[in-house]
């Protein structure tokens, strides 16, 4: 697959140039030779013996861009006085801070916001806990719990590295469903461990979001969770991505004009979000999946040491296949990928039935190029945004855990989740649907209201025993 330029390697280099009108143009113009993309010429200062610019490129890479300023050196007359990483740059002091919702510019407001009016408010909580999602701000406050053990595609890297990313799924939060969230980073891996402090910190929060625990061990993390704590614990990796996952069928198979009950499904990757999405799409009416590990199709000849794997053998391949991921290819209408870079190529996909629809959603790179894989198939999406159809689970979890909050539910059922991907693929009008567009942008202000407003409606909630203040 051919790299492209991204804004995840953005650079800033502050340049001193020779006076003149065309200064800009030569700078451009080098970065260009060199593979960037120029976003942006900015003059910070002209004097009459030289200029000083900021120009701002897309590259792709470390390596790429240190060719990038090595061009802009070769420029006569020019120097690079420094050069700035655009993304270290937005991550310098973090992401996040807290903002009081409340006024305290005299002792009046202080009087009530801390002691002592604030002791009314902790008594009346003490005698009736569940007026703590009123008065607190459990109402709309998510732990995002992490151990760092399966971070995107940088896998065991710990929970200090993984922060970066919990703050940044606490920003879309924030941003999508002005849900506050809060990164829980734990320096531990052990299960038991990780369900006792997540316990005991559950009175602050509404929901439970685990993100980038490893298989097997997130989904007894999750399944005790769920069973001993009265809010809701969603595993994204899981339950984000199969959202997505059959929101994006839903719609290619209305392109492509089959139904899900009549297609065969190729799943390659059975580990937390594999196992996730073959349940799922079973609930929409799926009756024919074969599930791929590197072993080949998990069957039901074979026995399985892992409980989950052992599940999928028992509830897919109808048939009986017996083969290699490629084999199975042959005759399938979907091939959903959550595996590993390049596990196919298109000669494989053009063994799929005519109308193939090919969700390769490996990070950062996909099982297939999308190129490639277009050259066979009728429709195709990725886990990227420099490509059509992007598959990405802030399209689900804002929206959700919006829904969850305003209802204050306790559980999150199959029901749930199979309704919020009918609304995120709802929010692509029949008129709007191609095979380049099945899935609405992450940056459509429809989607978390309706994905919301769906999650809502099927719920199932708390008593509220809160009385009128």
């Amino acid at each position: 697959m051919t790299v492209q330029t991204s804004p995840g390697h953005s650079i800033t280099a502050r340049v001193s140039a020779p006076a003149g009108f065309s200064a800009t143009a030569a700078l451009a113009a080098a970065a260009a030779s060199a593979g960037a993309d120029v976003t942006a010429l900015d003059m910070v200062e002209s004097g009459h013996e030289g200029v000083v610019v900021d120009l701002t490129a897309y590259t792709r890479g470390v390596t790429h861009a240190a060719e990038v300023v090595e061009a802009l050196k070769s420029v006569e007359g020019v120097e690079v006085a420094n050069v700035s990483d655009r993304t270290f740059l937005m991550h310098l002091g973090g992401k996040l801070s807290v903002q009081s919702k409340v006024e305290l510019r005299n002792r009046d407001e202080l009087s009530r916001a801390y002691t002592p009016g604030v002791a009314r408010v902790c008594l009346a909580i003490h005698e009736n806990p569940d007026d703590a999602r009123h008065l607190t701000i459990k109402r709309n406050t998510v732990a995002v719990v992490t151990d760092g053990t399966a971070v995107l595609g940088l896998g065991d890297i710990g929970p200090a590295a993984a922060l970066p990313v919990m703050e940044g799924k606490a920003a879309l939060f924030k941003r999508f469903a002005d849900v506050d969230a809060w990164p829980v980073c734990l320096d531990t891996t052990d299960t038991e461990q990780i369900i006792s402090i997540v316990k005991a910190l559950a009175p602050v929060y509404g929901g439970v979001n685990l993100e980038d625990i490893a298989a097997p061990r997130c989904f007894e993390i999750e399944r005790r969770l769920r069973e001993e704590l009265d809010i809701p614990v969603f595993h994204d990796d899981q339950h984000g991505t199969a959202i997505v996952v059959l929101a994006a069928l839903i719609n290619g198979l209305r392109v492509v004009g089959k139904q899900i009950s009549d297609v065969r499904i190729v799943v390659s990757g059975v580990g937390a979000a594999g196992h996730a999405i073959i349940q799922l799409l079973q609930a929409q009416g799926a009756r024919d999946i074969i599930a791929c590990d590197r072993n080949g199709a998990v069957d039901r000849d074979r026995e399985y040491v892992d409980e989950h794997r052992q599940w999928i053998a028992d509830n897919t391949n109808p048939s009986g296949f017996v083969g290699t991921l490629h084999d199975a290819l042959a005759g399938a209408d979907v091939f959903v990928g959550v595996s590993a870079p390049g596990v196919i190529e298109g000669k494989h996909v053009a063994t799929m039935n005519d109308g193939a629809i090919v969700l390769a959603l490996a990070n950062p790179d996909p099982e297939i190029d999308p190129l490639e894989a277009a050259e066979h198939a009728a429709v195709v999406a990725t886990g990227r945004s420099d490509f059509p159809n992007q598959i990405n689970n802030v399209l689900a979890f804002p929206g959700l855990f919006r829904g969850l909050l305003d209802a204050g539910a306790r559980e999150i059922s199959t029901e749930l989740l199979v309704a919020a991907a009918e609304a995120i693929a709802g929010c692509v009008a029949s008129d709007e649907l191609t095979s380049s567009y099945i899935i609405p942008s992450v940056f459509d202000a429809r989607v978390a209201p309706a994905v919301a407003a769906a999650v809502q409606a099927t719920a199932v909630t708390q008593p509220d025993n809160h009385e009128e203040i």
